[in-house]
């Protein structure tokens, strides 16, 4: 069971995990965005837990620069950098970059040597994907990258 101190412990430690300039990832709340996670930059600590960021793909409303907000620091991550992968399997876990986010999705058919069809849970949805736009999908758990295969047996 997770205690508050837990959480709080966890909320101090990645506040001060992040400074100025870098690569993060910042998962959304919103409707229609909900468990998709964007590329930003970390701009400055604005006060304690939270960070303004400014994302790499999405736009302010009048279109004229890159968004800039103030994101509670328990909804960043570390970028997870880049993995040569050679190939995906079927049923493997991966996630996929689509309207500018990276979305949680399993592999449903191999299509061809670098094309796949992916399935997502949430919106009961297929899609196809080009091998370049997806990624092994991982989980940021105590402050390490855990493949998703082993993130039940990291957990207990």
């Amino acid at each position: 069971m997770t205690t508050f101190e837990d959480e709080q412990s966890k909320v101090s430690c990645n506040k001060d995990r992040f400074k100025k300039g870098d690569l993060v990832e910042v998962c959304s709340d919103e409707d229609g965005f909900q468990g998709a996670w964007f590329a930003a930059t970390v701009i400055e600590h604005v006060s304690s837990g939270n960070l303004m960021i400014q994302y790499k793909s999405l736009r302010n409303d009048e279109d004229t620069d890159f968004l800039t907000e103030v994101v509670d620091s328990n909804h960043i991550r570390p970028h997870p950098g880049q993995e040569a992968v050679d190939h995906y399997y079927e049923l493997e876990e991966v996630d996929a970059l689509y309207n500018d986010g990276w979305w949680v999705g399993v592999i449903s058919k191999v299509i061809g040597k670098q094309k796949y069809e992916v399935y997502f849970r949430g919106t009961d949805e297929e899609m196809v994907f080009k091998q370049s736009d997806l990624r092994r999908h991982q989980e940021w758990i105590s402050g390490k990258w855990v493949s998703s295969n082993l993130v039940d047996i990291f957990k207990k």
